[in-house]
């Protein structure tokens, strides 16, 4: 299967078609706020994207990197998108993220209603309140 490629990409719709972000306006929100860096400077949405750079994502609280192999002409599907990125990101990084899926709330099974005063009190002692 021969890949689709173009010249030149803004930053939001590559972000997209990579599958980094499910859709475009969540991609164009990462940049105004700062959270897509290239070359060690944020970027703006319109910024075009070119072979060989390295964007840095900034997902708290992890900061993700990724070396742009080829441009593609529309959304991949999942399978594919290995051929246009490579992924950089430290493993040091990525123990971030497991650290912070681990530490997240106490699991409430549905339908147990709110927790009681007792509960509560047992649950603050358990996080050390």
């Amino acid at each position: 299967m021969m890949k689709k490629t173009v010249k030149d990409l803004r930053i939001d719709k590559f972000l997209w078609a990579v599958r980094i972000y499910k859709t475009r306006s969540i991609a164009s929100e990462a940049c105004r706020k700062g959270r897509v860096i290239i070359n060690d400077i944020p970027v703006k949405s319109s910024r075009t994207v070119s072979k060989e750079e390295v964007i840095q994502l900034r997902k708290p609280p992890a900061i993700y990197s990724y070396r742009v192999k080829e441009l593609p002409a529309s959304r991949l599907p999942a399978k594919l998108v290995s051929d246009y990125i490579e992924d950089l990101t430290p493993e040091k990084e990525k123990l971030k993220l497991d650290l912070k899926e681990k530490t997240a709330t106490g699991y409430r099974y549905r339908g147990t209603g709110r927790p009681t005063k007792k509960e509560r009190r047992d649950l603050d002692k358990m996080k050390g309140f």
